[in-house]
């Protein structure tokens, strides 16, 4: 991997980690088109700058991420079934962490989802209090992000605004729950590989983290004002069409460094 190559995966997994269009499969469409999804340091590094961009939340969000006791526990609670299935299905995990396939359909299934749930679960303008099995509601619609391409931020906002919460409380809730969820899932894979690391490629994960943090911090700025006003349709139309493209794409032939 070139630093180059690592600018944009950095750039790309801080514009989408906290937008509804999946990171890990925006990440697995660039890498593919690069022609180094197949690599492992491609794999370790996608997962590993996720610290940037959580990083990028407890500084945002600091007075409200060190709070009570009573938020840690909801925020335990609601990381469990990520952890247990996270752990059970990591080897089928890392099998679709290649397949362009995989992430043009389920951009193209959750873009459509996307379109009509504001429809269906109407904003609500008063926030209340999220309850312990709230939490753990949550943290089950999270799961269904191991999937490549569904977005772990789309399926835990709808998961919140089903419980009743807002979308910007939703959507809060779940860059919160994203510090735990992800730093679990990169201290895992770092635990897994870390004696294939070598000292170049600590300063490229580092000089990835650091972009990976700045730009996470101006998208989640951006993202909460844009949800809150306009909601989920013009993110669905993006999934649609950047996953007709891809399939488009494979369907003509175009070859991408898939398995």
């Amino acid at each position: 991997m070139s630093i180059w190559q690592a600018i944009i995966l950095a750039i790309v997994e801080g514009i989408t980690e906290f937008l509804p269009v999946s990171s890990t499969g925006h990440m697995i469409i660039a890498s593919s088109f690069m022609g180094i999804s197949h690599l492992e340091f491609t794999k370790m590094f996608t997962v590993n700058i996720q610290f940037g961009a959580i990083l990028s939340v407890v500084v945002l969000y600091w007075k409200r991420f060190f709070q009570s006791v009573d938020f840690y526990i909801k925020l335990i609670i609601a990381v469990i079934p990520a952890l247990v299935l996270g752990f059970l299905l990591n080897d089928f995990i890392d099998s679709l962490l290649e397949n362009v396939i995989v992430v043009a359909i389920t951009l193209l299934i959750g873009g459509i989802i996307l379109i009509f749930i504001d429809r269906l679960v109407k904003d609500t303008v008063s926030e209340r209090e999220l309850s312990y099995f709230d939490a753990l509601k949550i943290g089950l619609f999270q799961c269904i992000a191991m999937i490549p391409g569904v977005s772990r931020s789309a399926s835990s906002i709808i998961g919140g605004m089903l419980q009743g919460l807002s979308r910007k409380q939703a959507a809060e809730f779940s860059f919160f729950l994203a510090v735990p969820t992800m730093a679990a899932a990169g201290g895992y894979k770092l635990l897994k590989t870390y004696d294939t690391i070598q000292a170049a490629d600590i300063k490229m994960l580092l000089f990835g983290n650091l972009i990976a943090f700045i730009v996470a911090m101006l998208a989640i700025k951006f993202f909460i004002s844009f949800l809150t006003k306009y909601g989920f349709k013009v993110f669905g139309y993006y999934r649609i069409i950047l996953g007709l493209v891809l399939l488009g794409l494979l369907a003509s032939g175009y070859k991408l460094d898939i398995v």
